[in-house]
């Protein structure tokens, strides 16, 4: 059965629109409150003559408005039905493919997923392991646990780290969505409720969510995390877990501090919440120093957190590596849940990543310096040719969160698409619909082709929006902890 939405619901979320045209500000607020989330994709809206009494305009304003809902790609009229909503490039644009590379010519600059190419001296790691790998060939080859050798490396990067830890606290999987989905099914069972963030990673939530586990919402704001209100949260909800992304927040890039952790983990211990920590970009510290100068693991704050890695940000996406550190109490639970999924990682990839980490004072700095240079080239081109954008310049990660002028997220990712450059637009991140006036843009292409990129994705801004080049450029202002806030 089809949602309604009813006219009087339409008038109050409307509100005041501009009425010079009328028909052009309905539409356009319209818009808006279904890029928003706030009027959902495939609801029916009110007939023209219910919304012409709610909103007290003329028959021919919402006729009109309708019509160019229509043309835009907001709304469909289905014969006999009436007039539903939807948004550019339909569902499926929206929510279903997210993160997957996407498709197209030789022209086609993809930047839907946040991943470099492989780092210098990956095929030397490769070669060395090869000769490593004659010692396990005379065993099955399942190690559940993760092959011993890589299990201490990753063992001693946390004592580095401030956060001792044994190779027996420490679980290798086939990336970083199997670790999240071996703790969400170990965990919890269906009905439990999990805290995520919002906008968060949209592949872990959908392994949260393949366990029945119920998502409860918890807002990252554009300047960072409101504990008080993440708090709040966990009091009211009671949750099993809460799902968090302290180091580089994929995808605004956000930094928990060490003093936002120890409060983070006082209201973990009085809500009785074990935290899951994905530290995937924790490797990816750009700013000087920083990498030094990281703050502790949030299980050094939190002692039940269980902490999510992974290879594929640090080193290659094609190791397809991650692994859980748990407390030693909890892993005979994750054992159990992992042998209901797979019985171990490949285990000459363990033994490369194992080679990998033995270098990380190598390979690692050689790999931030590339992510710096795609960064500083792409903050340079969205600062030249979508002034319009907002944006905070983020330590370390792989992306920037830019915060559009209006809600047409989607509605430009789609043009640009046509355009030959492919990104990801904010309800992807979103836990619940909206988030359509933000876009991630990775800058992990070259300097040349994020240039590129932008330059059609400014094209492409140009033609969904009416409004596009006509704001003042407003200078450059210091966000929060020396950021830079860009309009």
């Amino acid at each position: 059965m089809s949602r309604v939405i009813s006219a009087q619901r339409v008038a109050t979320l409307a509100g005041d629109f501009p009425r010079s045209p009328a028909y052009l500000g309905l539409a356009e607020s319209l818009r808006v409150l279904i890029g928003d989330g706030r009027i959902g994709l495939g609801v029916r809206l009110p007939s023209e003559r219910e919304l012409t009494g709610a909103l007290d305009v003329s028959r021919t304003t919402v006729t009109r408005a309708y019509e160019v809902l229509r043309d835009s790609g907001y709304a469909e009229a289905r014969r006999g039905s009436g007039t539903f909503t939807r948004v550019p490039g339909g569902r499926r644009r929206a929510h279903d493919r997210s993160l997957l590379p996407g498709t197209g010519g030789e022209d086609v600059i993809d930047l839907n997923c946040a991943a470099h190419s492989a780092p210098p001296g990956l095929m030397e790691a490769y070669q060395r392991a090869t000769e490593e790998l004659p010692a396990y060939l005379s065993g099955p080859g399942y190690f559940p646990l993760g092959v011993p050798a890589l299990q201490a490396r990753i063992a001693a990067s946390y004592d580095a780290r401030g956060l001792p830890t044994l190779p027996e606290q420490i679980m290798v999987t086939a990336g970083a969505l199997a670790a999240a989905s071996v703790v969400a099914q170990a965990f919890t069972a269906p009905g439990d409720r999990v805290v995520v963030e919002s906008p968060t990673y949209p592949n872990a939530t959908q392994a949260v969510r393949h366990a029945g586990a119920r998502l409860v919402p918890a807002t990252v704001d554009p300047d960072g995390w409101d504990l008080d209100a993440l708090g709040a949260t966990l009091r009211q909800s009671s949750p099993r877990l809460a799902y968090l992304i302290p180091d580089f927040q994929n995808p605004t890039g956000h930094l928990m501090s060490d003093t936002q952790r120890e409060e983070l983990a006082g209201v973990l211990a009085r809500t009785r919440t074990i935290a899951v920590a994905d530290e995937a970009h924790q490797a990816l510290a750009l700013s000087p120093g920083l990498a030094a100068d990281m703050p502790r693991p949030l299980a050094a704050h939190a002692d039940r957190t269980i902490t999510i890695g992974s290879a594929s940000k640090s080193y290659w996406g094609g190791l397809r590596l991650g692994w859980v550190r748990a407390p030693l109490a909890d892993m005979e639970r994750l054992l159990h849940a992992r042998i209901g999924l797979d019985l171990g990682a490949p285990v000459l990839e363990q033994l490369v990543l194992a080679d990998l980490m033995d270098r990380a004072d190598e390979v690692l700095p050689v790999h931030r310096q590339r992510l710096v240079a795609g960064r500083d080239a792409l903050v340079a081109a969205v600062r030249e040719h979508l002034p319009e954008w907002r944006f905070r310049v983020p330590d370390g990660g792989l992306a920037l969160w830019c915060e559009l002028p209006d809600a047409l997220g989607t509605a430009t990712t789609v043009e640009a698409e046509r355009r030959g450059v492919v990104v990801a637009p904010g309800p992807v991140f979103a836990v619940e619909g909206g988030l359509d006036r933000f876009v991630r843009i990775p800058w992990t292409a070259s300097a040349d082709d994020l240039t590129e990129a932008v330059r059609r994705l400014a094209a492409a801004w140009q033609h969904v929006s009416p409004q596009a080049g006509r704001t003042a450029t407003r200078p450059a202002t210091q966000g929060a902890a020396g950021r830079v806030m860009v309009a």
